[in-house]
């Protein structure tokens, strides 16, 4: 039919624009935050990429899902406001015509959440904790940031450094605040370089430098030059990533039933179920009256959008505590959602055809 074809390319045109815009905004506060931790020295630079590439591949589904909802709602809302839907109701077309279109265009991007939810998003996760780990276990002159005083995993000393050379191993300007039997140490050197003896062992290395020890204006107060300083450098001893049920595979928690597996279940499965009740409510949540206020039903839809999600993450966290079977977690939040949006099928349908009758 006509309209289904003009639904179905406004549908497309809506949901690129929401979707670029809601995706533009996941990657500027990721970018932040990440810039900030390796502005701080708790994430390497070169981490950065591939930390944001991971997390908005973790947040694709969620984004999807909004993206879905959003343009259903505006779509229809706005042939509300400009009186195309009361064309297509003087024409014989019900309410209900409207559901074939919104499943028609929300099934492709329904099994793209679904692929996301089970497959990708953990291995993103999964791909981002050991990054993360990774950056962890670096020593104390790997996590120093050109420019800032960083202090050592052990609280026990301060690093400064200027800058950074073209070869990652040597820096210039170092500043080595320590304290060692009670006394207070601060050493700085024009330059210096990383060793790695044969043991594993790390040192830091300054050359041509001074060595501050004690406090100034006490008898024992000390300056001594060095030609060649090393201090050694604390490393971590290598653990392995913690794998949380939101890193495991789909497999993996199928044959391993625990709660904490079972509420993942809930969620994964959860996202797919609810993109598909929320593009079928925005079909009655989209009515506006030209007359009344516009956003009127946004409000309403904002809310329900809300409750939904918030009853999903309610029901993902009993069923992950023991509280509710997964059975029951897993269908309870999208069966009472299907009650409420035929209600208001229900309720929309009833008010036309009243109309249609005082008429």
């Amino acid at each position: 039919m006509i309209f289904q074809r003009a639904l179905l390319r406004e549908f497309s045109q809506t949901a690129v624009a929401v979707f670029v815009a809601l995706f533009a905004i996941l990657l500027t506060t990721q970018l932040i935050r990440l810039l900030g931790e390796a502005a701080g020295g708790k994430l390497a630079s070169e981490a950065v990429v591939a930390l944001l590439g991971f997390g908005a591949l973790n947040y694709l589904p969620v984004l999807l899902s909004l993206t879905l909802f959003v343009a259903v709602l505006m779509t229809l809302s706005r042939w509300y406001r400009d009186s195309e839907m009361v064309v297509w109701f003087a024409a014989g077309v019900p309410l209900t015509a409207w559901v074939r279109p919104v499943l028609k265009f929300a099934l492709p991007l329904v099994l793209a959440i679904a692929i996301l939810c089970m497959f990708l998003s953990p291995w993103a996760l999964s791909k981002s904790a050991a990054y993360r780990e990774r950056m962890d276990n670096r020593d104390d002159v790997s996590k120093v940031s050109p420019g800032s005083f960083n202090e050592s995993a052990g609280a026990d000393r301060v690093f400064f450094v200027e800058a950074v050379a073209g070869d990652a191993s040597k820096v210039r300007n170092i500043f080595v605040s320590s304290v060692q039997q009670g006394r207070l140490g601060v050493m700085a050197a024009a330059e210096g370089h990383t060793e790695t003896m044969a043991n594993g062992d790390r040192f830091l290395v300054m050359d041509h430098g001074r060595r501050y020890e004690g406090t100034p204006g006490t008898a024992d107060y000390r300056v001594m030059e060095f030609e060649r300083y090393a201090v050694r450098v604390e490393t971590k001893e290598t653990r392995g990533v913690e794998q949380s049920p939101g890193h495991l595979p789909l497999v993996q928690l199928l044959r391993n039933p625990t709660p904490p597996n079972l509420g993942e279940l809930v969620w994964r499965f959860g996202l797919p179920l609810a993109a598909i009740n929320l593009a079928l409510l925005a079909i009655p949540l989209s009515f506006v009256n030209p007359r009344a206020g516009r956003a009127t039903n946004l409000i309403f839809a904002i809310l329900a959008y809300m409750i939904y999600s918030n009853l999903l993450s309610i029901s993902q966290a009993w069923v992950r505590q023991g509280r509710l079977p997964f059975e029951v977690g897993v269908w309870s939040v999208h069966v009472v959602m299907l009650v409420v949006m035929l209600l208001l099928f229900w309720r929309r349908l009833s008010t036309i055809s009243w109309a249609r009758l005082w008429r």
